[in-house]
């Protein structure tokens, strides 16, 4: 290991601490619900159906990661799939009435866990922060080949 290594400056060592945190806090606030559906939710919150590719792209997650987010979120009933309108061979995923309501929950409960971490910096630097969270992931993104 490079002796000039520390986890403890190491900023990608903090970010991944700090969003398995995150997303332990926000389970605890959704009642054991899965914090993998977010991406989801945050799409079809506002009942706009979409394909499965448009939402792995939205949450940057490969198409077989999301297959079997979808799978699980259909089987505890929270999506439905329909025909493409545009496209018949294709289907089209929307909340069902059960799913809306735990995005609605998890939403919440998100802007709860949020503002507990933003909770920890002076109001001067949560906008500072989020800025560079942006940059980073923006750098990162062009990094990806």
């Amino acid at each position: 290991m490079d002796a000039n290594y520390r986890r403890e400056t190491s900023a990608g060592y903090l970010t991944n601490w700090a969003a398995r945190l995150l997303t332990r806090s926000l389970e605890r606030r959704m009642n054991g619900g899965n914090a993998g559906y977010m991406p989801v939710f945050f799409e079809l919150i506002d009942g706009k159906p979409a394909s499965q590719a448009e939402l792995a792209r939205w949450a940057a997650v490969e198409q077989p990661t999301m297959a079997n987010t979808l799978a699980r979120m259909e089987r505890d009933g929270l999506i439905a799939r329909t025909p493409d309108p545009e496209d018949k061979r294709s289907a089209v995923i929307s909340l069902t009435p059960l799913g809306l309501d735990k995005a609605r929950s998890a939403l919440k409960a998100a802007t709860e866990t949020n503002g507990l971490a933003m909770g920890a910096l002076k109001a001067s630097e949560r906008a500072v922060f989020v800025d560079m969270l942006k940059r980073m992931i923006k750098t990162l993104e062009a990094d990806r080949g």
